[in-house]
């Protein structure tokens, strides 16, 4: 298994008051496998994620990823883990904005010591993994949103990342889009990378072979599905799009 974790909570004091933001919650996910999140505002999904990203440490509990306990590591352990381990996807994208694609996918190696050749090549390589290999030059003002995410993933996939969390990737895309988007984290999820994705969208939730949700900080229901939906064959039905059109300047800055 990937992810092993064991009577894990995570509270915060705020003022006088203790916020138990996660209580006692205990689940194994494989590797390979495509999980989505949910549950309502406040629920615990968000600090879930942060402990799983290694973002944050929980208060009692342990995280065992692929095998190691990093429930206590102090935060130059914790920033190797993300580093090699963890690719990260988040709604607003999170792009330079006056920096190109190909830079913006090569920042995480960037503390990996590798030559800059290398570095672009790598680069280059996972832009093109996401059909973007055309806009290596553009920067972000350039790019439609959905093209904007693509090199999102394209920089959560640059250092080949056992795990990829997308924190609503799809929350700032139209329809089509999104579909668009799904169909690129089943394509990886395919290939052998576990995808773990929140979302609030009972439809995006459906891509997913497995759902859990979570409500006042516990995990209330984690259910499979054996046949979940397949953006591919959903984007083959559709109508043909329109040109991508690039998004104002001032809406990537």
């Amino acid at each position: 298994m990937l992810v092993d974790v064991r009577d894990l909570s995570k509270d915060y004091v705020m003022e006088a008051q203790t916020v138990h933001a996660l209580r006692g919650v205990t689940l194994t996910i494989d590797a390979a496998e495509f999980v989505a999140v949910m549950g309502p505002s406040g629920s615990g999904k968000s600090t879930f994620m942060n402990l799983l990203g290694c973002l944050d440490s929980p208060t009692s509990g342990r995280y065992l990823l692929d095998g190691r306990d990093v429930s206590r590591l102090g935060a130059n352990e914790l920033a190797r883990i993300r580093n090699q381990k963890i690719g990260f996807v988040f709604q607003g994208f999170n792009l330079l904005a006056r920096t190109s694609a190909l830079e913006n996918v090569e920042l995480p190696l960037m503390y990996s010591g590798l030559p800059a050749v290398e570095r672009h090549a790598r680069a280059r390589r996972t832009l093109e993994a996401v059909g973007l290999s055309d806009r290596a030059d553009h920067q972000p003002s350039q790019l439609s949103g959905g093209q904007q995410q693509r090199v999102a993933i394209a920089r959560a996939l640059v250092n080949s990342p056992a795990l990829i969390l997308a924190d609503e990737p799809t929350g700032n895309l139209d329809t089509r889009t999104s579909i668009e988007i799904m169909a690129v984290l089943q394509d990886l999820n395919r290939q052998g990378i576990t995808v773990i994705l929140v979302t609030h969208e009972l439809d995006i939730a459906e891509y997913a072979s497995r759902a859990i949700q979570f409500r006042d900080g516990r995990l209330r229901a984690d259910d499979r599905s054996a046949r979940p939906r397949d953006a591919k064959t959903e984007l083959q039905s559709m109508p043909a799009p329109e040109d991508e059109t690039a998004v104002p300047a001032e809406s990537a800055a």
